[in-house]
């Protein structure tokens, strides 16, 4: 009788195995983190968008800095990151959906100004 142990069938279904629980939890995470080139195209476009950065209120009580990474960082008066999420712009429509379920909109009128939830922030 064969022994199992140093066969190439062992070999093969040890590294099945393996490859299986090295695999992440989500496809998008799979695409990702195997494929660092793939993640590229998408934030070199958002770091040369034009309204990423930092906008605020003319009182400066609210602050929205959007990243180049499509998330976004609101803070409010002394809270710092009161709200976080992602955000997407189309033309000069701009969508966020808060990492609790939230979400809102506004529209860019200038390079300079953002008009969100009866607010005018401006570019800083």
């Amino acid at each position: 009788m064969r022994k199992i142990s140093s066969s190439p069938v062992r070999y093969f279904f040890t590294a099945a195995i393996l490859a299986g629980t090295a695999t992440p939890a989500s496809s998008a995470d799979a695409s990702d983190s195997r494929n660092p080139a793939r993640r590229q195209p998408s934030e070199n476009t958002m770091q040369q968008h034009p309204y990423v950065g930092m906008w605020v209120t003319d009182d400066g009580r609210v602050r929205h800095e959007l990243l180049p990474d499509n998330r976004y960082d609101e803070a409010r008066g002394s809270r710092e990151s009161a709200y976080r999420g992602r955000y997407e712009v189309t033309g000069t429509h701009i969508e966020y959906w808060d990492d609790t379920g939230f979400t809102a909109d506004g529209d860019f009128v200038d390079d300079n100004t953002l008009h969100h939830g009866g607010m005018v922030l401006r570019r800083k």
